[in-house]
């Protein structure tokens, strides 16, 4: 069996699940130890089972009792949960249930931390804002008003000076302030920096200040 065998049959899944033959179960396993992109799936898969079952667990849901099935041994056959329809159910359960969190996330109000920085200020170390691992927050940019750009690029740098991304933002005479919601992921407490750049009409790129805030993450 060769790799795109392997893809056609599902035997990633099918493995986990035991339905293959014993002709396909021995060919996918010679294929196993050739194919380290089956063999990791093999096993994230198997993985990603058993950390649904303790994600359900910890949330109080009940978890099917697994029905035991006869496997032969092999040295893979470690990474192969003992059960079918039950590893079924606890993935659809999981999906269902991060589904059912992302709605009320998205429907829900909530309040924002939230700072404001003004380009142009250089110096200092900024105004603070806190938040917790792995959540957002809002930075209100003032951007004074410039006829000679079309357009600004801010560019958000960490502690460590590395840019971690980029935003365009409009020019309009009629407003000043920005409010940027900042993503959440997995940042450290430092000070970060906002450098805004004016672009002409013409496509000339322009630093027109450079402010910084202090991020404190409250574990």
């Amino acid at each position: 069996m060769d790799h795109k065998d392997a893809v056609r049959l599902k035997a990633t899944e099918r493995y986990l699940l035991n339905e293959l033959d014993p002709d396909q179960l021995d060919q996918f396993e010679e294929h196993l130890f050739d194919c380290p992109d089956c063999a990791i799936d093999v096993r994230a898969a198997a993985m990603f089972v058993e950390q649904s079952k303790n994600v359900l667990a910890a949330d109080g849901a009940t978890v099917p009792a697994p029905a035991a099935i006869p496997v032969r041994e092999s040295w893979f056959s470690r990474f192969r949960p003992a059960f079918a329809v039950p590893a079924l159910a606890v993935i659809v359960a999981v999906v269902g249930y991060q589904n059912f969190s992302l709605s009320r996330a998205l429907h829900e109000p909530r309040l924002l931390p939230w700072t404001q920085i003004n380009v142009g200020t250089y110096g200092g170390d900024g105004p603070v804002v806190s938040t917790t691992p792995g959540k957002g927050f809002l930075l209100f940019v003032r951007i004074p008003p410039d006829a000679d750009y079309t357009r600004y690029r801010a560019d958000l740098y960490n502690p460590a000076g590395r840019l971690e991304w980029s935003l365009a933002i409009p020019a309009t005479s009629s407003q000043d302030q920005w409010p940027v919601a900042v993503p959440g992921t997995n940042r450290e407490t430092g000070i970060y920096s906002l450098a805004v750049h004016g672009i002409t009409a013409a496509g000339q790129d322009k630093q027109i200040g450079r402010t910084s805030f202090q991020l404190q993450i409250q574990k």
